[in-house]
C-alpha cells in the first residue's frame, strides 16, 4: 500500500476537507439514521428502504454516534457508531458475535466476560456516495484499497476513512473503553493494520454482505502508538469531539460530565 511521507501534515489535511462532531442530540442521531439509509438502503440495498427514510435498529439506543462534514460544502459526508453492550444485560451479544457465533474464538471472548463494559463494537460505518467514486468503492460503505493512497507522483491520502476511525478512538478512550471488535472485509482488516490502526482476526470468517471476518483492537494500544501520519488527524479530531460535547452541555445547562 501506498503511504504518505511523515511529513505531510495529515491533521492540517483533514481540517482542510472535513470536521467531525459527536451526534449527542436526537436531531443530530437523525442525520445519521438518515445518511446510514442513503447508504445502506438506498446505494447498496443491504437494508430495506424505510419510508421515513430513517436506517436504525435495536443497537442504536445503546450506542455512541459520530458524524464527519465537509467543510466546503456544509453536507454530511460520513457516520460512524460504537456499539455498547447493555448496562442492565451486559452478556447479551453485540451484532458481530451473532454473524460469527460459529466462528469466534469463544475462549478469548469468556475471557472479556466480566468486563464487558469496557467493549464495543464499531459499526455502520458510511460514507456518502461522492466520496466513494473509484473503482472498487461502490459496492462498501467504506473501505481502504490500494490506489487510496494514490502513487508516489499523484499521491493521495483517504482522509474522510481515516477520520472516522480515528473518530472511534477518540469516543472509546472518553467513554473508557478498553476493546474495540470490529466485522470487516479481509482486505480493510489488512489494509488497517498497514496503516497503523492494529487488529488481529479473532475467528473464521462469515458470510455476511460478502465474506468478513471479526477482529479485535486494543484502543490503549493503538493511540499510543499512532504513526505521526495517523496523530494529526487523531488530535484534530479529538479537539472537535470535545468541542461537541461541550457546546452539547453547555445547550442543556450542565457541565461536561463526560469521562
Amino acid at each position: 500500500m501506498m503511504a504518505l511521507p511523515d511529513t505531510v501534515d495529515t491533521g492540517a489535511g483533514f481540517s482542510r476537507y472535513f470536521e467531525m462532531l459527536p451526534a449527542l442530540r436526537r436531531e443530530e442521531q437523525e442525520q445519521t439514521y438518515r445518511l446510514r439509509h442513503q447508504v445502506y438502503c438506498e446505494d447498496l440495498g443491504w437494508e430495506e428502504r424505510r419510508t421515513d427514510a430513517l436506517e436504525t435498529d435495536e443497537y442504536d439506543a445503546h450506542s455512541l454516534h459520530c458524524l464527519a462534514r465537509s467543510r466546503q460544502s456544509g453536507n454530511l459526508a460520513g457516520c460512524v457508531r460504537l456499539v455498547l453492550t447493555r448496562a442492565n444485560e451486559p452478556s447479551h451479544p453485540l451484532p458481530f458475535e451473532l454473524t460469527c457465533a460459529d466462528t469466534l474464538d469463544r475462549v478469548l471472548l469468556d475471557r472479556l466476560a466480566g468486563s464487558r463494559q469496557r467493549i464495543a463494537e464499531v459499526s455502520r460505518l458510511a460514507i456518502v456516495r461522492d466520496y466513494r467514486r473509484r473503482r472498487g468503492e461502490e459496492t462498501s460503505p467504506g473501505t481502504l484499497l490500494d490506489s487510496s493512497f494514490g502513487t508516489a507522483e499523484q499521491p493521495r491520502f483517504p482522509y474522510l476513512l481515516v477520520g472516522l476511525y480515528m473518530a472511534v478512538f477518540v469516543v472509546a478512550e472518553r467513554h473508557q473503553l478498553d476493546t474495540l471488535f470490529l466485522l470487516v472485509e479481509p482486505r480493510l482488516s489488512r489494509h488497517l493494520n498497514h496503516l497503523g490502526i492494529g487488529n488481529r482476526q479473532i475467528g473464521g470468517a462469515a458470510e455476511h454482505r460478502g465474506l468478513r471476518v471479526p477482529a479485535m483492537i486494543d484502543v490503549a494500544q493503538v493511540i499510543a502508538n499512532l504513526n505521526p501520519r495517523l496523530r494529526g488527524i487523531f488530535d484534530v479530531v479529538a479537539g472537535e469531539i470535545a468541542a461537541g460535547y461541550r457546546a452539547a452541555a453547555s445547550a442543556a445547562g450542565s457541565p461536561d460530565s463526560c469521562p
